[in-house]
């Protein structure tokens, strides 16, 4: 967020502190929400008695659902207004975390089955995989229509840095909501109520963008953004939203960027699926008590995200490109450590330095593929990103879970492999 200050003392953003925080929180908020899910979803698997591969394979159908709908709700946006989305998406989240909860909490008192138990969550979760994924497409495309070209790098760094501080907050604060009656489903609930009142501030403090309304009124109204000028200088423009036409995933302007990011968060999301089963076969735990060591190499990863995002991103003014093949590379280099590691302290630095390196390839593909389209067209650009990072987790955690039970190093070693193609070919394709 030290970024954004930096932005507007230069004058290259026109959004406040405030609808900022707002667009930041409902990134945050379900950032925690889910991994403090991913966090307790191992030791929930292992106690109902359900086998590694259906715990991971019960998030696809939310995924594939993400995937098709992201571009379909960013085109929306632009019509009915970006934080309409953004309401809609968290309100999901909530629907979802709610019902899930309601499902495990079942599942492991014993009154449903645990093949019912994780269907129902598979269709519960489903609702945030079809009305979740407007929420980051509504708050990139609002950050942007607000943001000079100058200014997005490093502000939509600071919006994903959301994610790193999220996957902090979630796994930090996990085994506190562990409580009595509730057990382990206890953080689902919790982060319900929390979404709540993330939603409600948005819908009464965030500008509605809407074209031609105002929220609550039927008087006219247009917010400014800015625009930059062929020669370089900023004007103030109305942003009432544009209806572009959708864009593809092989668009030769942005598909270099979404291939990158395609690949990077493959690598991201197969591991962290085995994470936490990797923690609890390695360190030989048991279920009932394993999230407290889990918890803390999520929150090392987490942190060492955040420090990217935050931190080094702002300082090192790294261009998108750079961005990939220096993340790229220190991912891979943590995931090797992560291979090689037989105790909590040396999972913990492994995992902390592949999570580094994804914390400069995210806003990498983000803002590379950002630039590489027009203002009007950020609403669609913001669904393909949408989309790209919700594909990752419809094959990869089947294929991470797969690999891990061949042996449980190889998916660390096999997508340290892939990263480190990935640098390859960002070194020719990445402008």
């Amino acid at each position: 967020m030290a970024s954004l200050a930096s932005n507007r003392s230069v004058g290259s953003t026109a959004l406040t502190t405030t609808h900022f925080l707002l667009l930041y929180a409902a990134m945050l908020v379900a950032a925690a929400g889910n991994t403090a899910l991913q966090s307790v979803m191992p030791a929930i698997g292992r106690e109902i008695g359900i086998a590694d591969f259906w715990v991971a394979i019960a998030y696809t159908w939310s995924a594939v659902l993400w995937v098709a709908l992201a571009p379909y709700w960013a085109e929306k946006s632009d019509h009915h207004g970006r934080k309409t989305l953004a309401v809609m998406g968290v309100s999901g989240f909530i629907a979802s975390m709610l019902l899930c909860g309601l499902a495990l909490f079942a599942g492991l008192y014993g009154w449903i089955g645990g093949a019912i138990t994780f269907g129902l969550f598979a269709i519960f979760r489903s609702i945030y995989g079809g009305l979740g994924c407007a929420t980051p497409s509504a708050t990139q495309a609002y950050l942007a229509s607000k943001t000079r070209r100058s200014g997005r790098v490093a502000a939509l760094s600071a919006l994903s840095s959301s994610f790193g501080l999220g996957t902090i907050i979630g796994p930090a604060v996990a085994p506190l909501f562990v409580v009595p009656v509730l057990g382990l489903a206890g953080p689902l609930f919790a982060f319900a109520l929390i979404a709540i009142g993330v939603v409600t501030s948005i819908a009464l403090w965030l500008p509605n963008d809407r074209a031609g309304r105002r929220a609550g009124h039927g008087a006219a109204m247009s917010y400014p953004s800015l625009a930059t000028t062929p020669t370089g200088a900023s004007v103030v423009a109305a942003t009432a939203p544009h209806r572009a036409r959708r864009l593809k995933w092989n668009d030769p302007r942005i598909k270099p960027w979404i291939v990158a990011g395609i690949t990077a968060g493959h690598a991201q999301a197969a591991t962290l699926t085995c994470l936490g089963f990797f923690i609890i076969d390695r360190l030989n735990l048991t279920p009932s008590g394993s999230e407290g060591p889990i918890s803390i190499v999520m929150m090392a990863g987490a942190v060492a995200t955040l420090g990217a995002q935050w931190g080094l991103i702002p300082r090192l003014g790294l261009s998108p490109r750079r961005l990939i093949l220096w993340g790229a590379l220190i991912a891979a280099t943590g995931l090797i450590w992560t291979t090689v590691s037989h105790d909590l302290y040396g999972i913990t630095i492994g995992f902390a330095l592949a999570s580094l390196g994804f914390g400069f390839t995210r806003p990498g593909f983000t803002a590379g593929a950002s630039l590489a389209v027009p203002l009007a067209e950020q609403g669609a650009v913001a669904g393909v990103i949408t989309s790209a990072n919700g594909i990752s987790y419809v094959l990869a955690p089947t294929l991470g879970i797969s690999l891990y039970g061949v042996q449980h190093e190889l998916p660390f070693a096999a997508f340290a492999l892939v990263l480190a193609a990935l640098t390859v070919f960002g070194r020719r394709r990445l402008g």
